[in-house]
């Protein structure tokens, strides 16, 4: 992972982030799990986190192969919480051109990012159906600590996640 480098999402990386998002989409259907779909979230979407929150990317040789959302607050899955955990969001790897195990350099990342802030915990969810997923978060440490069976997405139905930490 020498090569990998992050860098914080500015306004002109939307479309970029789009096309990762739905090339994650589309390698999940390929693989019959039912999470993200292609052109579910657009420019707007990216735009709008980068106003509220931290949109990183990470590159390789220049080019980038991954990103991820980084929240201060998750009120649709962890309810109000005292300010003591950042929250990662969409960790995306074009699985064409990453290296193997960027996504776990960028989840390193993401949780020195949460530390550097003082920080104590790195939280996340994922869909609860996805065992392979979940079996990953925790390879890396994350313990389950609940389920939230009907976290509102935004878009459509509200839907069951598995809530994850990891003390820093």
């Amino acid at each position: 992972m020498d090569h990998l480098r992050f860098r914080l999402a500015e306004h002109p990386d939307a479309p970029l982030l789009v096309r990762l998002r739905d090339g994650a989409a589309r390698w999940m259907q390929e693989r019959g799990i039912d999470q993200w779909k292609p052109g579910e979230m657009g420019e707007d979407h990216f735009r709008a986190r980068m106003a509220e929150g931290e949109v990183w990317l990470a590159e390789d040789r220049g080019r980038v192969v991954g990103g991820w959302e980084l929240w201060w607050a998750d009120e649709p899955a962890w309810g109000v919480r005292p300010p003591d955990a950042g929250y990662v969001h969409r960790l995306m790897v074009d699985r064409g051109t990453a290296p193997r195990g960027a996504g776990t350099a960028m989840l390193a990342e993401a949780e020195r990012r949460i530390a550097a802030e003082g920080r104590r915990w790195a939280r996340l969810d994922c869909v609860a159906g996805n065992a392979r997923l979940r079996g990953w978060y925790e390879a890396a440490g994350y313990t389950v600590v609940g389920e939230q069976p009907r976290k509102q997405g935004g878009k459509g139905s509200p839907y069951a996640v598995t809530l994850l930490e990891k003390a820093l």
